[in-house]
């Protein structure tokens, strides 16, 4: 797979080892590649931003590069469940009278927020995808997806999302594809 082959070149030329659990989005193909220990274990459907990608602050498009999960939010919250600020509001985007194709979008279910680890790319002043508040999240417009329609976030099905979090703990590599 030439995406696994670009973050494992990106890691030599940094003098980084690969970690046990590695993601692998591919934003071409829109699929999430979940690697342990080298070996494919998952394939998953994913969303980007609805602009084109990009690094820069306030560009709302998704960053690309080597980053890895900064933090883990949401452990037991159930399906659906809205966070905001990482914290959750204890409501359900299913449970909402605003509930369906007009609903705004909203982090939910669970979030991995990254941080970039290319200073000069998706790390530092004006490029920073941690001080950006870049996640993978669940989404709330399952009748919409794989559309893009984060702020630059990756967006996944939430029972996918909540399959695949265990499996990911901070440290771990995610690897999204450039332009």
């Amino acid at each position: 797979m030439k995406e696994l082959e670009t973050y494992l070149s990106r890691l030599a030329e940094r003098g980084l080892n690969r970690t046990e659990n590695v993601l692998v989005v591919d934003l071409g193909e829109k699929k999430v590649h979940h690697f342990r220990d080298g070996q494919r274990v998952g394939l998953y459907p994913v969303s980007s931003g609805q602009r084109p990608r990009s690094c820069l602050q306030d560009s709302l498009g998704t960053p690309w590069g080597l980053h890895e999960i900064a933090s883990r939010h949401g452990h037991h919250a159930p399906p659906g469940t809205i966070f905001k600020g990482r914290v959750s509001t204890g409501e359900r985007w299913q449970d909402r009278a605003d509930r369906g194709p007009g609903q705004r979008t909203f982090v939910t279910t669970r979030i991995l927020r990254l941080r970039g680890l290319e200073e000069g790319l998706n790390a530092g002043p004006g490029i920073d995808s941690f001080a950006r508040y870049i996640y993978i999240h669940g989404t709330n417009h399952p009748e919409a997806f794989p559309e893009n329609r984060s702020h630059g976030c990756l967006l996944m099905r939430d029972a996918d999302l909540i399959k695949l979090f265990p499996a990911l703990p901070e440290g771990s590599h995610v690897w999204i594809s450039a332009p």
